[in-house]
């Protein structure tokens, strides 16, 4: 073996990083530990002490912090933890008629409605079906005289075409959904969530985002819900807030020092003096108080007694640090703008619950509110906190939908800037505003831009800024002025996000979720390893090292790209450990054969890897093709499934075909015996002779009737669709009774909820799907629905629900449910393409790259007919939602590996028998039976795996594993009884 020094480098290397990558996980875990220990079931606590260890070393020797470890820790995904999935669909229905002024024609407000209708059904987005409705109800309408309002017109002239209009709406459009994910972005941050996903779905309106671990469902509603509110504000200087600040500090320490009520209300009027003038300089009393705290805060006071005289006598500057800097003197003093204070993440909550104290508030003027910075100052965790001045009823100079645009740009020297146009309105006001800011030539003053109660800029107003222009300076990055232009463009385009898609997993099922993966991909790399040991002798204990080597090496990638692990990321991993096998089987078969040759156990190694080769590449690059169009095309649980597998194919081809050659060379050096089979399985299928192209037709007769049946069922009885292409809301619900049934729930809720109601028993628990109020996008719906079923259901004594029973739910509307299905039939149908044209290109002969494509669509059409015809049937649910799609391209890819290993070796037997005696049947149906052991084997372990899975893996992804259980054995059907018998009928006198 040559390059073993090179091998041997990577492999230690490899390990080393995969080794510190998961010892993050082990770190964190042992801070969660320690958290749960220390608040005995108090949330509270334990979420306190975390926040209180995220600042410090809690990685051995290198030092990292617990947040840093955090981060870097093997993700789990919802249905592992438990948490929040939500689909926001940005309205842009609102959005065209605010950019028409809300104009009353009846053809344009009717062509609105019959474009919202029509999204349900069309895979157009909704400008094209707007532009396309209102020309049919108005052939002659100018969509010009419509848009072409003040506002507008530097954008669309009054006789611009309607082709014209429809790209202005659609490039709003796209900025409207562009600055919705910004918001949302920023809303997001505030949940805490440690691994938290947002993703922008191209080419639609619609943003994705997912919140492990995130327990106030309602919450998480009304924030990414609620309308984006932009504005401006006037400021108030350092100087002018320090003494509010200092009066709050002398508030905190004297109720501190005596929860008397007298002596809070004597302390309260001590510092009414900080109401009466606040836009004086400091005091000569408060600049001394501002050097004690800056010396004191200088001392080593790593100690806890330091900390706590310092928290004692300074309860608000011990953790809220006063913005100054050391003048040529060295004393502090008061850095000039509106920025007052410094604060760790940790320590925000602290301030604000110090700020929303009754008698705290009392000693705050009425025109003063104190406002957070929207992010954590560059490479820190530390937020800034703003003194922001109230003016008149509203409190802000200026809202947001007075900006006509926003756009990032470079100023004269440069740097990265934006610039803000405004419309006749708010230029007026501006003009006022920025006239007042900039009166004082000693003393500018600050305009702070907030949306959502956060600080984004606070720009230094230089001069009066008329004609609406401005121009918005500072250190900025080019990424931070396309975030500010779309979050100063949000006012001027509202377009509401609604929530259409929602799925809750409670932290409980998300444990026995946890639980059921373990145990299934335990026992399932048990049964692979037992199963190549007992066939394959010694050489089965190299698959054994090779393949415990590649699960670790698995973990380590997915931690090291933060990748997030899913349920179906388990069964990927589980179904990674039957397809490693696949490569061991290939390279020992080989090494069979050649030693059956008479040639050295050294020799018959080498030759084994050199002809196993072509065939492992093969299989293996045609699966990881379709995981790849399954990570592109497929959502959430689909693309963790999707990285699973591509990753575990990287990892199986380096363990397989570089670890295992290193154990066999090390075990040659020392002269080991190595066997490649037991006596019982030395001569399996060593001269097996079934006439599989004789009989083709046979098969192709059962295929045909199974998949005719399955036609006729799929177009008369249809599927048992799964909310995810239904539509509806879903809840997982436990019972008191744990004998209740699903005729006793139907019984409970049929009156209330409809009959349309879908029940399925889910391992102990009941799995509800209603369309009960599916159309209602308020707020509180959710919870009228999940109210109303707990009312239903218990007010029946055999239905009654658990404490805490509902599991889980999920929400999706018919608009996605209806572009899920198209997605998943195109995604399939271009699985099948791509996998074709790769056939297609290795073996330079399109018969075999047709009996691929058949191949493939057959075992995709085998599994539908299989889920129609026996939907009703089975003991446990035989739903169509996104697992089976994953199983599906699953099977494709596993049929796909099967059929490509046949392909190899038939290929190299017409190579060697292409004479004119020799009959193409007849080299064919050899190859077959030559190749059968290495067929049946993997078949078997795969199998063994699913079946695992199947039963141990629990009711979240029973459907998922059955759908692959079927799907590989009608993969391993196909590969030999259909996809071969095709390039014998369609290649008659092409293959010699």
């Amino acid at each position: 073996m040559q390059g073993k020094g090179v091998v041997k480098f990577f492999a230690i290397l490899l390990a080393v990083v995969c080794l510190y990558q998961l010892s993050f996980t082990w770190v964190t875990r042992k801070v969660e530990s320690d958290a749960k220990a220390y608040a005995k079931g108090d949330l509270s606590k334990e979420k306190e002490y975390l926040d209180s260890m995220s600042t410090i070393p809690v990685y051995p020797i290198l030092g990292h912090d617990y947040q840093y470890c955090k981060n870097n820790e093997l993700a789990l995904g919802l249905d592992l933890e438990g948490g929040m999935s939500v689909t926001m669909q940005i309205s842009l229905k609102e959005l065209v008629q605010k950019l028409s002024d809300k104009n009353p024609d009846p053809a344009f407000n009717q062509a609105l409605n019959n474009a919202e209708a029509d999204t349900k059904t069309s895979q157009n987005d909704f400008i094209s079906l707007f532009v396309s409705e209102y020309e049919k109800l108005n052939p002659n309408g100018k969509l010009a005289a419509i848009f072409s309002t003040r506002d507008n017109q530097s954008h669309i002239k009054f006789d611009a075409s309607n082709a014209e209009v429809e790209t202005y709406l659609k490039d709003q459009g796209k900025a409207a959904v562009k600055q919705s994910y910004t918001v949302l972005n920023t809303r997001i941050d505030q949940f805490g969530v440690t691994s938290p996903t947002i993703q922008l779905q191209e080419g639609s309106n619609r943003i994705l985002i997912e919140l492990p671990g995130v327990k106030d469902e309602e919450r998480v509603r009304k924030l990414l819900s609620g309308t984006a509110k932009l504005e401006f504000y006037q400021t108030f200087e350092n100087a002018q807030a320090y003494q509010v600040l200092a009066g709050v500090n002398k508030i905190l320490a004297d109720t501190k020092k005596s929860a008397a009520a007298a002596d809070t209300t004597k302390s309260l009027a001590n510092n009414t003096s900080a109401k009466k003038d606040t836009t004086a300089a400091p005091a000569k009393g408060g600049l001394s108080l501002l050097n004690k705290v800056q010396k004191t805060a200088g001392k080593d006071t790593s100690g806890l007694a330091g900390k706590s005289k310092l928290a004692e006598q300074n309860p608000l500057f011990a953790i809220l640090a006063p913005v100054t800097y050391q003048d040529q003197t060295g004393q502090q003093k008061l850095r000039p703008g509106p920025t007052v204070g410094w604060c760790a993440i940790k320590d925000t909550a602290t301030v604000n619950a110090y700020l929303n104290n009754p008698a705290v508030k009392s000693a705050i003027p009425s025109n003063m509110k104190f406002l957070w910075g929207v992010k954590p100052i560059d490479k820190t965790k530390i937020f800034e906190l703003y003194a922001i001045k109230l003016v008149g009823a509203d409190g802000a100079v200026l809202s947001g939908d007075v900006i006509n645009d926003a756009r990032a740009d470079v100023d004269q020297k440069g740097s990265p800037d934006v610039v803000m146009d405004m419309n006749s309105q708010g230029a007026q006001k501006w003009a006022t505003v920025t006239r007042e800011a900039s009166a004082d030539p000693n003393n500018k003053q600050s305009i702070a831009i907030v949306l959502d109660n956060n600080v984004y800029s606070a720009p230094t107003v230089q001069d009066e800024i008329s004609g609406g222009t401005s121009s918005i300076s500072g250190n900025f990055t080019v990424e931070d002025t396309k975030d500010l232009a779309n979050i100063l463009k949000a006012g001027r385009l509202p377009a509401p996000a609604r929530i259409v898609d929602e799925s809750v997993v409670g932290p409980s099922l998300g444990q026995e979720a946890i639980n059921a993966g373990l145990l299934s991909e335990g026992l399932g790399l048990l049964v692979v390893l037992v199963f190549m040991v007992a066939y394959y002798n010694r050489a089965g204990t190299v698959a054994v090292v090779a393949v415990i080597v590649n699960m670790f090496f698995l973990m380590g990638v997915l931690t090291g790209l933060h990748a997030v692990l899913t349920m179906p990321g388990v069964a990927g991993i589980v179904l990674t450990l039957g397809i490693a096998v696949d490569a061991n089987v290939l390279i020992y078969e080989r090494v069979r054969e050649e030693m059956a040759l008479g040639k050295s156990v050294r020799i018959a190694i080498s030759d084994g890897f050199k002809h196993a080769l072509s065939s492992i590449l093969d299989s293996n690059i045609s699966t990881f093709l379709t995981g790849l169009i399954l990570f592109i095309f497929g959502s959430g649980p689909i693309q963790g499934f999707a990285t699973t597998l591509m990753i575990g194919i990287i990892t199986s081809l380096f363990c397989s075909l570089l670890i295992s050659r290193l154990i066999f060379e090390w075990m040659l050096t020392k002269g080991w015996d190595i066997k490649f089979s037991n006596p019982w399985s030395s001569h399996t299928f060593k001269n097996a002779n079934y006439a599989f192209v004789k009989n083709r037709f046979k098969f192709y007769a059962f295929s045909g009737l199974f998949i005719i049946a399955g036609l006729i069922s799929m177009a008369t009885r249809g599927f048992n669709y799964g909310v995810d292409f239904e539509g509806g809301r879903s809840y997982v619900v436990r019972f008191e009774n744990k004998n209740v049934t699903t005729e006793d729930v139907h019984s409970a809720i049929d009156a209330t909820l409809g009959r349309g109601s879908e029940i399925k028993t889910f391992g102990s628990d009941i799995s509800i799907t209603t369309t009960y109020l599916i159309d209602d996008t308020s707020a509180n719906a959710e919870n009228k629905v999940k109210s109303t079923l707990i009312t239903a259901l218990n007010a029946s004594p055999s239905t009654h629900v658990a404490k805490d029973g509902i599991l889980s739910s999920h929400k999706v509307s018919a608009t996605i449910a209806d572009e899920l299905k198209k997605s998943a039939i195109w995604t399939v149908v271009f699985a099948i393409l791509i996998i074709s044209a790769y056939i297609l290109v290795r073996f330079r002969k399109w018969q075999f790259s047709l009996g691929a494509m058949i191949a493939t669509a057959h075992d995709a059409l085998m599994v539908l007919s299989f889920f129609s015809l026996f939907k009703d049937v089975l003991p446990f649910s035989l739903d169509i939602d996104q697992a089976f799609i994953a199983a599906i391209l699953t099977v494709i890819g596993y049929s796909i590996n099967d059929t490509v290993v046949v392909f190899d070796r038939i290929r190299e037997f017409l190579e060697l028998h292409h004479s004119k005696t020799d009959d193409p049947k007849t080299v064919i149906n050899n190859a077959i039976n030559n190749t059968l052991s290495r067929t049946i084997i993997t078949a078997l372990t795969v199998f063994f795996v699913l079946i695992i899975l199947f039963v141990f893996g629990g009711e979240v992804i029973r459907g998922f594993s059955f759908a692959l259980l079927i799907g590989v054995c009608f993969g391993t059907y196909s590969s030999i009884c259909i996809a071969t018998p095709v390039i014998v009928d369609f290649g008659k006198k092409d293959l010699r």
